[in-house]
């Protein structure tokens, strides 16, 4: 899935853009304004992050930062999408890779590839995935839900599980407390703690099991 169009994103279209990139040097700037982001977030995170960091590091100047982007919120969250957008296209792949049979290792393949991006993908492990960024375009999409209801969606067609709101309810509490424990956990990500990284798994398949037994 290419990634540099994060307007194509964006919850609620792309209110967080001031302009859309709709030429190739545009979408490769915009691209280049989120690396740059994520550098510096890895860096000094994502608190104290500023439009002039940003522009500095991207080599480009601070107008062009607020061509596209109205501030440093924006920039955040925009690099947010683009990262839940980039995990859930790995997903399918690590599932493909892993050769899962059940949905036990689906999501172990799941739990790995997240671990995996939280070690080596620039700006994922210092954004708070849970949160709802204060952008104010009044944008009322649940971006974590998606993605749980992507991964919902995923797992019933290639391991038969049921439908239902419950079964639902269960991915979207585990994206969101997978994205919590898994950032703790990579704190320092040359170091990860791995006995976390191994609780949750086994919290996952635990309360799975519940809610799939009373589904």
């Amino acid at each position: 899935m290419l990634v540099t169009e994060v307007s194509n994103a964006l919850p609620g279209g792309s209110s967080l853009l001031r302009n859309e990139p709709v030429q190739a040097r545009s979408s490769a700037r915009l691209a280049g304004l989120l690396d740059a982001a994520a550098a510096v977030i890895d860096e000094i995170g994502f608190e104290r992050l500023t439009t002039a960091m940003v522009a500095e590091r991207a080599g480009a100047s601070i107008g062009t930062v607020y061509r596209y982007f109205p501030d440093r919120i924006a920039v955040v969250e925009a690099l947010a999408i683009r990262c839940t957008q980039r995990l859930a296209a790995r997903f399918v792949e690590a599932l493909d890779a892993s050769g899962a049979a059940d949905w036990r290792a689906g999501c172990d393949a799941l739990i790995d590839m997240t671990a995996d991006m939280y070690r080596t993908e620039p700006g994922f492990r210092a954004i708070r995935f849970g949160d709802t960024a204060d952008t104010g375009t009044g944008d009322d999409d649940d971006r974590m839900a998606a993605l749980g209801g992507a991964v919902s969606q995923v797992m019933r067609e290639r391991f038969g599980l049921p439908e239902g709101e419950a079964v639902d309810r269960a991915w979207t509490v585990l994206a969101e407390s997978g994205h919590t424990v898994l950032a703790r956990a990579h704190a320092d990500r040359d170091a990860p703690d791995q006995a976390l990284v191994e609780a949750y798994r086994t919290m996952t398949h635990t309360y799975l099991e519940a809610v799939l037994r009373d589904a």
